[in-house]
């Protein structure tokens, strides 16, 4: 079920779909509209799925106020909005970094955090420059996909990001963090893996997953590996383990 939600002059994206413990998904970029439904078909039957399109993406306002700030407290207002107590939260891509914000400034909101083809907590020229040199090379396939946003969302969206991982306190508040996380990665992502397994190894119940021969959409070829691993991790956040 689609629906605006109104947030001060600001009008975001969403859409819901399936029922149980609500699990919020953040896209990809940033500057990604809506392209994760077929995440979102996993685990129908076991989360109430929230997704969501950023100010400046697809359906939502385009308004300027595209910097991470922002988008944390729009998540925020839509997890009101749905009158969710407590939730997973998880992402694609650059999503999975929104959602570890969003915990660490909600931790008593948060009962799981996912994240696939995702998560870091670095600005590295070295790990910059081999994802430069493969998209280059070898490109990268999101299944045919044209997003529609406002080219400042992902020039800000960054510069904020960047900026947020320069807090002195950042890996003292990823390292007290009690909720469960889990990251699954693709074997063959363009980008490198190793910032996402630091992370996973830094949050205390942290565990990282990777699926061989996969790239960065890994729904696209590796369907049935991403929605077990998705499935059993999220069903151990559920019981609490």
């Amino acid at each position: 079920m689609e629906r605006l939600i109104k947030n001060g002059s600001a009008e975001i994206w969403t859409t819901t779909n399936g029922s149980g413990i609500p699990f919020i998904l953040c896209n990809g970029g940033p500057g990604c509209d809506d392209y994760l439904g077929p995440v979102s078909d996993m685990v129908e039957d076991m989360c109430q799925v929230i997704r969501f399109e950023p100010r400046g993406c697809g359906r939502s306002t385009y308004d300027g106020n595209y910097d991470l700030d922002t988008t944390i407290e729009d998540i925020e207002f839509i997890r009101r909005e749905y009158q969710c107590d407590r939730m997973i939260i998880g992402g694609h891509s650059a999503g999975p970094g929104i959602a570890l914000a969003y915990t660490i400034r909600y931790p008593e909101r948060v009962m799981g955090l996912v994240g696939i083809s995702g998560g870091n907590i670095l600005n590295d020229r070295d790990w910059s420059h081999v994802y430069s040199k493969n998209l280059e090379e070898v490109g990268e396939s999101y299944g045919g996909q044209e997003f529609i946003a406002d080219p400042d969302v992902n020039k800000i969206g960054n510069r904020s990001w960047k900026k947020y991982i320069q807090r002195p306190e950042l890996l003292g508040d990823i390292a007290k963090l009690e909720v469960p996380a889990v990251f699954i990665n693709a074997e063959n992502d363009i980008r490198p893996s190793w910032p996402t397994q630091q992370l996973a190894n830094l949050i205390p119940k942290g565990e990282y997953h990777k699926v061989a021969g996969a790239a960065h959409c890994i729904w696209l070829t590796h369907y049935d590996e991403l929605k077990n691993l998705l499935r059993r991790n999220i069903a151990m956040i559920i019981e609490g383990r």
